[in-house]
């Protein structure tokens, strides 16, 4: 299952548990594949920016034809001519054709120096970037995981609760027939059954949905027939870990900061450009090349006569006077980069809220379970007793359905309760980087 997502067949059959599952987005999620991209496309920016101070070879070729030679006047009395009058004269062939290597070596230039710094600073921040795409991508899919077992037992809860209805709306509707009960006692109850009926066919239709945003999220084919094989109870179990709370949270581990670290970097090679622009720059050249000339085209000739030349050149370039411009470019990255300090200080500040906002959704979502645990076991025994009542015709339908109705929210909740765990223990996982836990 190492396929990438664009090559996934719609026939193909998965099952997949939730570490089975992050473990395939990491490798064929659209995001993971262009974060993937991203970091080969920082390689070869790397590489572009070297090159440039490398040696660099280039060739051209050049022919001339001169279609019209111009003339060019001279004395007349050069050619034993009147004095005071000129003769027009042509000089050099129709034709030439010649051809240069020139080889350019940079010797020195600041500007190189700080952009071979910033293209590996850039290469670190795609790096940093791909992390955090995958510790989002784990997130998602985890989220996307959890919301396919939480639509699927709603859809089996509902099933449940419309059987257990229609078992008592059929009992009611033969009762009143007999003349036992009162028509609202079977209408309260089809009310009920009417509303479940509802419910169901929409947990249904999300049940499907919930499967296509899971298989989106993973890089497959959103009609794939994909198997879930852990389920929301083993799952919330396994993400009940208030100890991960209580763990020393270090900032500099999260990709966040690292990032915003890399941001402030880049303000301060800009600054660091902007000074190198002040500095001269060095470089050496040598060329060789060879040229005909001829009044016709016989360069392809064997006889035809090529005239050698080569030049070998430094090339000195000092900045000496802009008007204040390169100051001006100056003191903008320098403003830039205090800037940038200041926004890392509040990245801190905004990871670190992150952080204690993520420990107490986290334990919240434990407390609410606990507490929704012991609300349906009170919600069944109310529901079960009202039944008795109404049965033995001593608590009316409405009691009942209101009954009901208290146990059927409950029991929502209650999924809800349980996703919210699996998410929040996400969250917090991102925050604290570490999805191995």
């Amino acid at each position: 299952m190492c396929a990438f997502a664009q090559e996934t067949p719609v026939s193909a059959q998965y099952s997949f548990t939730l570490d089975e599952a992050i473990e395939f987005a990491l490798e064929n999620s659209y995001q993971s594949i262009n974060a993937r991209r991203d970091v080969a496309k920082a390689l070869k920016q790397k590489w572009e920016t070297t090159a440039a101070g490398l040696p660099q070879i280039n060739g051209s070729v050049d022919y001339q034809n001169q279609l019209k030679q111009p003339v060019t006047l001279i004395p007349a009395e050069f050619t034993g001519g009147d004095p005071g009058t000129f003769v027009p004269v042509v000089f050099g062939t129709k034709e030439q054709l010649s051809a240069t290597a020139t080889l350019t070596q940079l010797l020195f230039d600041g500007s190189y120096l700080v952009g071979l710094e910033a293209a590996k600073s850039f290469l670190q921040y795609s790096d940093d970037v791909e992390e955090k795409t995958q510790l989002e991508v784990r997130k998602g899919v985890i989220n996307a995981y959890g919301s396919v077992l939480v639509a699927k037992e709603s859809v089996k809860i509902l099933q449940d609760n419309k059987t257990a209805l229609e078992k008592n709306f059929n009992e009611t509707q033969q009762i009143f027939k007999n003349g036992l009960a009162e028509e609202e006692d079977v209408e309260q109850l089809q009310i009920t059954l009417l509303q479940i009926e509802s419910q169901l066919n929409n947990a249904e239709r999300l049940s499907k949905i919930a499967l296509q945003m899971f298989n989106l999220t993973i890089g497959i084919d959103v009609d794939t027939a994909s198997i879930l094989s852990d389920t929301l109870d083993k799952l919330t179990t396994k993400n009940i870990d208030p100890a991960i709370t209580a763990e020393p949270f270090t900032i500099e581990n999260s990709v966040d900061y690292r990032l915003g670290y890399l941001l402030t970097e880049q303000r301060r090679l800009e600054l660091k450009l902007e000074k190198s622009k002040a500095l001269p720059s060095l470089s050496a050249f040598v060329n060789y090349g060879t040229a005909a000339f001829s009044d016709s085209f016989t360069f392809l000739d064997s006889d035809q006569p090529y005239f050698q030349s080569s030049i070998l050149g430094v090339s000195l370039t000092v900045p000496i006077f802009s008007s204040l411009k390169r100051s001006a470019k100056t003191q903008q990255a320098k403003i830039a980069f205090e800037q940038a300090n200041t926004s890392f200080i509040e990245t801190q500040q905004q990871i670190q809220l992150s952080y204690n906002n993520a420990v107490s959704e986290y334990t919240f979502s434990i407390e609410n379970y606990q507490t929704i645990q012991q609300n349906l076991a009170l919600a069944e025994r109310i529901e079960n007793k009202n039944q008795i009542k109404y049965t033995e015709g001593i608590a009316s339908s409405f009691e009942l359905r209101q009954a009901q109705l208290q146990l059927y929210s409950v029991q929502q909740e209650l999924l809800q309760a349980m996703l919210d765990i699996i998410n929040k223990k996400a969250e917090l996982e991102t925050i604290l980087n570490t999805p191995n836990n």
